[in-house]
């Protein structure tokens, strides 16, 4: 997080500069992003829903799924989610909200229909940790502070290209396009290593709810074998998902915002072994 503060304020010196160091202008700016990251953040959980196909249920609707989320709920003391259903055939799940009081999680029906209730159990309560560890409200965060990142470098290219070259010197304008190029791309590693970071903290957190990580490390082990993927493939809500649900290896896996499932795996494998 200091390291996108840092990114920002190092991008609104250049843009000031930029602009012969008006502030107004780089208040205003820095006020615009800051509303559009407020929108992304409180607006951003329904979003993530709606995009993904996520339909909410009742307990009638699917007890199963329900009450193992219920269990799971009143086990680590929090609040009862909204509960929804991705029809989908990826083996995939995610929560969101931005605190307990405003979660919801969602399963496909892929994984529905090919996990056993401990391995769901396991998927689920890894997606109550990230609820209980205010994970979703880091990724959203996050999220919002590297499209705003992005807003701003777009705005300094723009700038550098259709401004009037003879009021700016060629070191101010050169400063201006590298910043505006490396910023993005720096401010989404440092976003993948956060939720990297977060799904090893969920795993654990939701081995120690059920007492059996073998339960989540079996469901990873068919999520490998059968795949993620989900027929929605945005990269926006990616970093939410329990597996990456995108399509690609290569450079993908490079950029991906989940750790390595066999790693994820051993390190379950580990803790059950201590136990």
């Amino acid at each position: 997080m200091v390291g996108f503060v840092v990114i920002v304020g190092a991008l609104a010196w250049v843009f000031s500069k930029m602009t012969g160091g008006t502030p107004v202008v780089t208040i205003g700016v820095m006020a615009g992003a800051l509303i559009y990251a407020l929108i992304s953040y409180f607006a951003g959980s329904r979003a993530a829903l709606a995009v993904n196909g996520a339909k909410e249920i009742k307990k009638s609707d699917n007890p199963r799924l329900w009450r193992i989320v219920e269990n799971l709920a009143i086990t680590e003391g929090l609040p009862m989610p909204k509960v929804y259903i991705m029809n989908d055939p990826g083996l995939n799940a995610f929560a969101t909200g931005r605190d307990p009081q405003h979660a919801s999680v969602a399963a496909t029906t892929g994984i529905l229909d090919a996990l056993t209730d401990t391995e769901l159990e396991g998927v689920m309560a890894h997606e109550l940790g990230h609820v209980k560890n205010y994970d979703i409200r880091v990724s959203m965060i996050a999220f919002a502070l590297v499209a705003v990142i992005g807003m701003i470098a777009d705005l300094i290219l723009h700038f550098t290209w259709f401004s009037n070259r003879e009021n700016n010197s060629p070191v101010v304008l050169l400063i201006g396009v590298v910043a505006a190029i490396i910023s993005p791309i720096v401010a989404t590693m440092i976003q993948l290593a956060i939720s990297r970071q977060r799904e090893y903290l969920a795993d654990a957190t939701g081995a120690l709810a059920t007492r059996y990580p073998e339960g989540l490390a079996s469901a990873l082990e068919k999520i490998k074998h059968q795949g993620s993927a989900t027929r929605t493939q945005n990269t926006a809500t990616a970093h939410l998902f329990f597996a990456n649900p995108l399509k690609g290896g290569g450079i993908a896996k490079l950029f991906s915002t989940h750790p390595p499932i066999d790693d994820r795996i051993n390190r379950l494998r580990k803790m059950g072994n201590h136990a």
